[in-house]
């Protein structure tokens, strides 16, 4: 790693639009908004049918999440980490390495976008430390955890949905889903492989230290704690109003940096997806489709997730698929391609709060989808 400063140029920060826009933000909001809009009129219903479509559980659980970050990175404690893994760690290539293994094995331990809420915004703190391609290193870790999070029944809600009609085991589930899971590990070690260079970081110039402060650290520690303890108790409400009226109190200005737009847009994703899987020209289509088992399953489930997430296409298949497998399968490489596939995706690019991450995500994530898809498909044959 080299020390050495680049030319001085003044620090790019991203503007309060900028960020906005984030990640493909305003306009996928307002596409929600235009399929809202139609789907209403296609199908009336009350405005609390609208709320109840909400999986508020979900949209709750990522506020408190979205705000504890929001803590963690203003404590300047992320920075200081950055510092010291930019010191013991010499090139590119490694550091993406440690970054991307790191997203895949914690996603398949404490679900894929929990893991995304520790690493971004650490990713974003060494890019502001050293030279970094911050897009490919996002990128990486969104296509990461869609790959780690498949191996086991805990690793995203699509493999908890089905784990629970499977009747497997834990260990049972897991060699189930352990080949495919191979195919997407085996090509993301490709990617990483040919898309990050082998060349040294390179710090940018010195700069004043962001202020440290441990005690705001370890309070949003605590509160994820606690935050995590009341999700697995079912007491949402009371850990997100622990979780807003802790920082309300001590920090406000927090609370605002919070990025609320990709909470309104998970929010209309499910009002979208939930009254469309809901018509009944769809349900009747997809009853007289001959997808009940093998690489028909298959990937009828990986398309449909292009469409309407892979989290929804595992609902609606599932009474359909009699391929447990094969479905399982389909909506995990269902996530990658577009970035509606997954969740995660999102999270990831809102995030980072990339002025062009939609477009570097797709650039990305389109030929993976080709080769993970077509590699998994030899599997069902």
């Amino acid at each position: 790693m080299t020390g050495r400063p680049s030319p001085k140029a003044p620090r790019r920060e991203i503007s309060s639009d900028h960020q906005a826009d984030a990640g493909g933000g305003n306009w996928l909001l307002w596409i929600l908004v235009g399929a809202a809009v139609v789907l209403g009129v296609v199908q009336p219903q009350s405005p609390m049918d609208y709320v109840r479509l909400v999986d508020w559980h979900t949209v709750g659980a990522l506020a408190g999440l979205l705000a504890i970050t929001q803590g963690v990175e203003r404590s300047g404690m992320l920075q200081s980490a950055a510092r010291r893994l930019l010191f013991h760690t010499h090139h590119e290539h490694t550091l993406a390495l440690v970054l991307t293994a790191s997203a895949a094995l914690l996603s398949a331990l404490v679900t894929n976008d929990v893991s995304l809420f520790l690493l971004v915004p650490l990713t974003r703190a060494l890019a502001q430390q050293a030279h970094l391609p911050l897009a490919r290193l996002v990128v990486l870790q969104a296509l990461a955890v869609n790959a780690g999070s498949a191996l086991t029944p805990i690793g995203n809600p699509q493999n908890l949905f089905l784990w629970q009609r499977s009747g497997e085991s834990f260990v049972g589930f897991m060699g189930m889903m352990a080949p495919t899971v191979a195919v997407m590990l085996g090509w993301l070690v490709v990617a990483w492989w040919l898309l990050v260079p082998r060349t040294p970081i390179e710090l940018r110039e010195s700069q004043d230290a962001a202020p440290r402060e441990a005690r705001l650290l370890w309070v949003s520690v605590g509160l994820f704690v606690l935050f995590v303890v009341a999700l697995d108790k079912g007491w949402l409400p009371w850990g997100l109003a622990l979780v807003l009226g802790a920082y309300a109190m001590w920090r406000p200005r927090l609370l605002l940096a919070i990025d609320w737009t990709l909470l309104a847009i998970i929010a209309l994703m499910f009002i979208d997806l939930r009254q469309l899987a809901a018509l009944p020209a769809l349900a009747s289509w997809v009853s007289q489709m001959p997808i009940g088992e093998g690489w028909r399953a298959y990937l009828a489930a990986l398309v449909t997730s292009q469409f309407i997430s892979n989290v929804p296409a595992a609902i609606l298949l599932e009474r359909y698929v009699h391929d447990l497998p094969a479905l399982a399968a389909g909506v995990s490489v269902g996530g990658f391609g577009f970035v509606v596939g997954s969740l995660a995706n999102l999270i990831a690019l809102r995030l980072a709060k990339l002025p062009n991450g939609l477009r570097e995500f797709h650039k990305i994530s389109f030929p993976f989808l080709i080769v993970c898809a077509a590699s998994a498909l030899l599997l069902r044959l």
